[in-house]
């Protein structure tokens, strides 16, 4: 696992991080809220020099703040010596440019922060495919700036339209042009993916896809299921690419987990839709482990916001979505907290609806979890067969192919299994070891 070093020659451009509170009693706390902006702006290498609530009664359609704010948070913006201002919300084209000539400063609303930490982290073709598609979607409505280069255009040949197109014109129909050739290039991906779906459902091992707010920790409990090396820090969106890997659950069965990009609250509807073909591993899944950060606070708004994204993501016709929770970071909590959480879970252990304690740093409730996993996804019918002792391949074959939950040994040798397989691994066990079969 490699990390990039900050080149501290190069200095931080200053910032200042504001989140305007006007959502109302349901909205989570604004403290909560301020304290997730700064992380995301930190997460973009920005060296916030002020962070400040503002509360709002009603949202001014000019600049968002009334008049008055907007010269106070000037003054601010000022005394920091800042270069950028990060508002937690989304702006208007209009107020975006307004509030930069109020302010001389560079202004970035949540939905273009965090497409700007998702264009740094891309690291496959996909990723960078779908980074840049949300991106010229967010900024093909951004064209109303002050640009000095606004006299029309001389028609002729060449990119211009002809006569009278506008640079504004011309720049929204090069975007247009270039939303058009990314959408073919990730259909191309997502047909891809369906294929590797398909293939993977012809071995045929159960999948379960890791889905989770950002930071919940999802890559480390990835990397201690699997054993893999996939990055994993306590960053917002250190994960953006899928990443797929087999495991072993108890009794032998092999899994297919995937880990997936982390969701968050006010999720822009441009990201959601340009990593379709990344979610849809989450809407194909035979379960969803959704892993939330028990430690934190907010864990219960978090929640929901994933359950919000969840939604927007299709399932198969006929396929019951099956969700098990997964309440990581359990260390970082205290002794009442955990006595209390435990007995939440054990309750909830009777419901579809369940719940699993695990710390993916320390290792603690991992093999529980995989327990659980199995119980989920184990719902192929159980086969009672008799081994003669010569019949090593096969015993191998079911314990690579099948669920072996019970083994025993009689006098002559034999060998007693109960087997659950998939009407799949029947058929390939019946054409390749058909006098087993023949015994049942």
């Amino acid at each position: 696992m490699s990390s990039k070093l900050i080149d501290h020659s190069v200095p931080l451009i200053r910032a200042v991080v504001i989140h305007p509170d006007g959502r109302g009693e349901n909205a989570r706390h604004a403290a909560e809220r301020l304290e997730e902006a700064v992380g995301l702006a930190r997460a973009l290498d920005l060296d916030v020099r002020a962070e400040e609530i503002v509360r709002l009664r009603k949202p001014t359609p000019a600049t968002l703040f009334g008049a008055g704010k907007v010269d106070e948070l000037a003054a601010l913006v000022r005394a920091a010596e800042a270069e950028a201002v990060v508002v937690d919300d989304a702006l208007t084209p209009v107020q975006q440019r307004n509030l930069e000539k109020a302010w001389d400063a560079k202004v970035i609303d949540r939905t273009g922060l965090i497409l700007e930490i998702f264009g740094r982290r891309a690291r496959t073709k996909e990723g960078r495919l779908q980074v840049e598609l949300a991106r010229l979607d967010y900024e093909r409505s951004r064209l109303v700036r002050t640009w000095t280069h606004l006299e029309r255009q001389r028609g002729g040949t060449g990119s211009t339209g002809g006569p009278g197109e506008t640079q504004i014109e011309l720049d929204r129909r090069l975007i247009a042009d270039r939303i058009v050739r990314l959408k073919g290039e990730l259909e191309e991906v997502r047909r891809t993916r369906g294929l590797h779906r398909k293939a993977r459902a012809r071995v045929p091992y159960p999948t379960v896809a890791l889905v989770g707010y950002t930071n919940a920790g999802k890559s480390t409990l990835f990397n201690r299921l699997t054993g893999a090396e996939v990055l994993a820090k306590d960053l917002l969106f250190a994960t953006l690419d899928t990443t797929v890997r087999t495991i072993r659950l108890p009794q032998g069965r092999p899994a297919i987990v995937a880990d997936t990009v982390g969701f968050i609250s006010d999720l822009p509807h441009e990201l959601v839709e340009s990593f379709r073909a990344t979610l849809e591993e989450v809407g194909e899944a035979d379960l969803i482990l959704h892993v939330r950060d028990i430690a934190s606070p907010d864990t219960d708004a978090q929640a929901r916001d994933v359950e919000a994204v969840m939604k927007q993501i299709p399932t198969p016709e006929g396929r019951q979505r099956r969700i098990l929770e997964v309440w990581n970071k359990v260390d970082l909590v205290d002794a009442e907290t955990r006595e209390r959480l435990t007995g939440e879970a054990a309750r909830r252990s009777w419901s579809e609806a369940g719940a699993v304690l695990v710390s993916a740093w320390t290792g603690e409730g991992i093999e529980g979890l995989r327990e659980a996993i199995a119980a989920r996804i184990d719902d192929d019918p159980p086969f009672d067969l008799i081994l003669r002792a010569a019949e090593g391949e096969a015993l191998a074959w079911l314990y690579a192919n099948g669920r072996i939950t019970a083994r025993d040994h009689d006098t002559d040798g034999d060998v007693h299994v109960t087997v659950r397989l998939s009407p799949q691994a029947l058929g390939r066990l019946e054409r390749l070891y058909p006098d087993i079969l023949a015994r049942v």
